[in-house]
């Protein structure tokens, strides 16, 4: 019986020795390919940027002999503004699915890690992600801040609720920041809203006890559950706007809900 189960053993391993080979070919041609595709997206990215400084040139130029034109030379120069805006609009869709340098604030956070997803699907996908978080994470503030408003002033439970906003605020700017690098038209208003709110909930986590922080502390909890309550509001609103628009070609993948 332990020589049947030792041969048997002994054939399954000779099964895996074959596999093995075929893994380390298909490892070796998915090396090769990675590589072969760094190489033409880093060649697709300089090419692009050579293309907007030759269109720069272009458009200076456009602009020194605008003046002294004939009507027919007008008509072609308006023609040629046209085909230049479009092939701007055709760099940003060739762009989607480059990668991007990180900004600012995420280099200082993240460094220079590569957060481009360059699948639609994937880009898709961590937008969503960020909708549900945004949507749990405020739904557990508004409860929070419901229950520290009836319940008697302790101080360890506003510091908890402060420290969640801390959290909460810095994350969103964190995946806000990588979604704008994944193609999402965030609006600078809006990000330096969450920037505002880190601070503002950051102060409060460290104001000490005493007369004025009581005094403060009703209106800011009601403020914070008003806030959360507005926002789950808006998302169920503006994500079937955004579905809808989706559907129609008018929207894009990227946008996101705002409140």
């Amino acid at each position: 019986m332990a020589d049947n189960e030792f041969a048997t053993c002994l054939e399954d391993w000779e099964d895996l020795e074959k596999e093995y080979v075929q893994l380390e070919e298909g490892h070796k041609n998915y090396t090769k390919l990675l590589e072969q595709m760094t190489a033409a997206q880093k060649k697709c990215v300089a090419d692009i940027a050579h293309h907007r400084y030759r269109i720069r040139r272009i458009m200076e130029t456009l602009k020194k002999v605008g003046r002294d034109l004939t009507e027919e030379e007008v008509q072609q120069r308006e023609e040629l503004l046209q085909k230049i805006k479009d092939r701007k609009d055709n760099f940003r869709e060739m762009e989607e699915s480059l990668p991007h340098k990180n900004g600012i604030y995420l280099s200082i956070i993240l460094g220079q890690v590569n957060v481009s997803l360059l699948d639609k699907g994937d880009k898709f996908k961590y937008k969503q992600e960020y909708e549900k978080f945004k949507l749990t994470v405020s739904n557990i503030i508004m409860l929070i801040s419901l229950f520290t408003y009836f319940i008697q002033s302790y101080r360890w439970v506003d510091a908890l609720l402060n420290f969640l906003l801390v959290w909460y605020y810095c994350t969103l700017t964190i995946r806000e920041s990588i979604l704008i690098v994944n193609g999402s038209r965030i609006k600078g208003w809006w990000l330096t809203h969450h920037f505002v709110s880190t601070v503002c909930a950051g102060i409060s986590l460290i104001w000490p006890e005493g007369e004025t922080y009581q005094k403060f502390r009703t209106t800011y909890i009601l403020f914070t559950f008003y806030l959360t309550f507005v926002y789950a509001l808006q998302y169920y609103y503006q994500s079937g706007c955004l579905y809808r628009l989706r559907c129609l070609g008018q929207g894009h993948t990227m946008d996101i809900t705002v409140g």
